[in-house]
């Protein structure tokens, strides 16, 4: 889809609802893809993966369209509306309604690996993420490697995980390269918009983060914070690069990792 059918397709008015073989789909209801035959690369890449409806909506011939985010698709956070480069679109006949039987039913784990990779010990977060990316996690489990996109953190959280796990920086007076993992308290979260700074474009601060998904109504379940304590946070001038303690934390901390989701998968079987 080139740019100009894809600025007509935007000026459509999305539809609130679909009838698609005998069920009635909205956004945010799974379904399975089944593309046409004969179509490129990318049908046959995603043929029968389960996405989630992010919205219906017309194209400029007037047929529906729907648009939709892979599920376990790691880039499907990119951007405020995962446009034009994760979000897919499919006709209603290329898609298979998934019931609730039917649907996935694994839970869906979010590890946000958050830091600023020119503030020394503060690219630690990023660091985890990079090593976790290619790690074999079971299936409803996702890492991202945020860096500073607060906002795209806070989107990915409206999406309402079952559980959060966020790995950063976490100056808490310790030794250099000691890890942390901490709850925080979520009904904390509630206080009015006013009473916290907003997400900065260039910082990530969590707590703010995990605030503005609050106030726009995301249902925020279970949050982890798996920090280590810094060393240096880059001075006035900043570097690249984690300090000997710091460093020698990150396979201590892959392993904490691995171990919480291998602790929530538990919890949730029983």
């Amino acid at each position: 889809m080139n740019d100009w059918e894809f600025r007509l397709l935007e000026e459509k008015t999305p539809s609130e609802s679909l009838n698609i073989g005998g069920m009635e789909l909205r956004p945010g209801d799974s379904v399975r893809l089944r593309p046409r035959q004969g179509g490129d690369i990318f049908d046959m890449a995603l043929s029968g993966m389960t996405a989630t409806i992010e919205s219906i909506e017309q194209d400029y011939d007037g047929n529906f369209q729907l648009a939709v985010v892979i599920d376990d698709d790691p880039g499907r956070d990119l951007g405020m509306k995962k446009q034009p480069g994760h979000r897919f679109f499919f006709s209603p006949e290329e898609v298979e309604p998934l019931t609730p039987q039917t649907a996935p039913q694994h839970p869906r784990i979010l590890i946000a690996g958050i830091g600023n990779i020119f503030l020394g010990d503060d690219g630690f977060g990023v660091a985890v993420a990079k090593r976790l990316i290619n790690h074999s996690f079971p299936a409803g489990v996702r890492v991202v490697d945020f860096g500073i996109r607060g906002f795209d953190l806070a989107y990915a959280l409206m999406d309402g995980p079952d559980a959060t796990i966020l790995i950063d920086a976490c100056p808490r007076g310790g030794a250099p390269g000691t890890v942390y993992v901490i709850e925080p308290d979520l009904a904390e979260l509630d206080s009015a918009a006013a009473q916290f700074a907003p997400v900065e474009a260039h910082s990530m601060n969590p707590v703010n983060v995990l605030r503005v998904a609050a106030s726009m109504g995301g249902k925020l379940r279970r949050v982890l914070l798996v920090g280590c304590e810094p060393e240096s946070l880059g001075g006035d001038e900043g570097y690249m690069g984690l300090s000997a303690p710091v460093e020698a934390a990150v396979d201590e901390t892959v392993e904490v990792v691995e171990s919480l989701v291998q602790q929530i998968l538990n919890e949730r079987e029983h």
